[in-house]
């Protein structure tokens, strides 16, 4: 029987049986299974456990916090750091399964839906590996359920904890502010029916009554606990814990190749000033993009938080497959209302995005692999994976029908209906 729970218990048994298989790998095969940053999360919690830096550890490009957590692989077992993501991993699929379901659906719809991410083979793959991301991922779904249920407070200090993991979920703040709404958020449901199609919201209605109680709320309860972390790990690590977990994302430059468009460019300058530049001119189109995606979309809370995501993801300088669980996980909960949910449209839409990596891997294959100078054709197949992602983020966008995360006044409803989008 299709349920919520057997679906939770069905991934969780997937992950259990792919990270005993990478033990395996790991044991008898020469290339491992276990992703090369859970080595890095594993000297970095062995320094601190020793009482030193994590950064001790070269490429440790995280918060403390981390380290601190995962300090279990030294004295407990080295997969403890494994287990614990995949029981974020499951964490978030249990939150999806809630989410849509306090959205008005049956309990055989949400297990539908959270299987698109509890039995994700990638998603499965990504944390079994060794890769951190599960759990800012937990941590963003556990505050966006925390403010669906009009728990600000708890939401607020649960987003600080996520941006102090990550700094990424900082671009939720802006749909986040839209939302917490006076007047919505007094009405009287969680979730209210759907709504009618919009892609443009009145500008007026954002900007009236911009300040209020829970708008200040939540700017004061996740800043406070973002800021308190943060100087916590300052005092303890001083100025290179501001280098490492934030500085560096700014000015990063990365030589090795990736999925983004900017690899080859900065490759190419890498030592060069004009490489630094363009590194923060990346950041333009992207922070635009991103800004007003939010802001348009911002009262659809999970809907502005998977395009927000996904363009950033796209728009980065950087991109690699772990970034894609970042927008992956809000798939299951806005899919339901989109007119593509049907399996032909969606197919199309999955071969094209799986259609331009495979190219892009097939010439990084080459190039790691039989030693080819493909650099000119990876570059290519990155632009190509761009132009993808953006059709993939406009199907959607024109497609999906906009739900208020709460319940809207009559004059912002008589607007929304009178927006509709063909």
């Amino acid at each position: 029987m299709l349920t919520a729970r057997n679906v939770l218990i069905g991934g969780l048994l997937l992950r259990a049986g792919m990270l005993l298989y990478g033990l395996w790998q790991d044991a008898n095969m020469t290339v491992k299974y276990t992703d090369i940053d859970y080595n890095v999360f594993t000297d970095a919690a062995r320094f601190v456990w020793e009482g030193g830096s994590p950064y001790q550890r070269s490429t440790y490009r995280y918060t403390p916090l981390l380290a601190w957590i995962l300090t279990p692989n030294v004295w407990l077992h080295p997969t403890f750091g494994k287990w614990l993501f995949v029981a974020c991993d499951c964490v978030v699929g249990a939150l999806i399964a809630r989410i849509i379901q306090e959205r008005g659906m049956s309990d055989q719809k949400s297990a539908a839906y959270s299987a698109l991410w509890l039995l994700n083979p990638q998603v499965a793959t990504i944390s079994t590996r060794g890769s951190a991301e599960s759990v800012v991922c937990a941590a963003v779904m556990a505050a966006f359920y925390a403010f669906q249920r009009k728990q600000i407070v708890l939401g607020s200090m649960i987003f600080g904890l996520a941006v102090h993991l990550k700094i990424y979920p900082v671009v939720y703040a802006l749909p986040l502010l839209v939302v917490l709404d006076g007047a919505a958020l007094d009405a009287r449901s969680v979730t209210p029916p759907a709504q009618p199609k919009s892609h443009s919201s009145n500008i007026g209605c954002h900007l009236k009554g911009l300040v209020n109680a829970h708008r200040i709320c939540f700017f004061v309860v996740s800043a406070g606990v973002f800021f308190l972390l943060s100087t916590a790990m300052y005092c303890m690590y001083g100025r290179e814990f501001v280098h490492e977990t934030y500085l560096y994302h700014v000015a990063r430059k990365d030589h090795r190749h990736n999925y983004s468009m900017w690899f080859l460019p900065i490759y190419l300058t890498f030592r060069s000033p004009a490489s630094v530049v363009m590194g923060l001119l990346s950041f333009l189109p992207q922070a635009i993009v991103v800004a007003v995606l939010g802001f348009v979309y911002g009262r659809d809370l999970y809907f502005a938080a998977f395009v927000q995501t996904f363009a950033f993801v796209a728009y980065n300088k950087v991109c690699t497959a772990q970034y894609f669980m970042w927008y992956v996980c809000f798939l299951p909960v806005i899919w339901p209302y989109n007119s593509q949910r049907l399996v032909a449209k969606g197919l199309i839409l999955l071969g094209v995005w799986f259609g331009s990596q495979a190219l892009y891997l097939q010439q990084a294959y080459r190039l790691e692999f039989l030693g080819e100078n493909t650099f000119a054709q990876l570059w290519t197949a990155g632009l190509a994976i761009f132009v993808a992602n953006n059709w993939i983020l406009q199907q959607i966008i024109t497609t999906q029908k906009i739900v208020p995360l709460f319940g809207t006044s009559s004059h912002q409803t008589s607007q929304l209906s009178a927006k509709k989008v063909r």
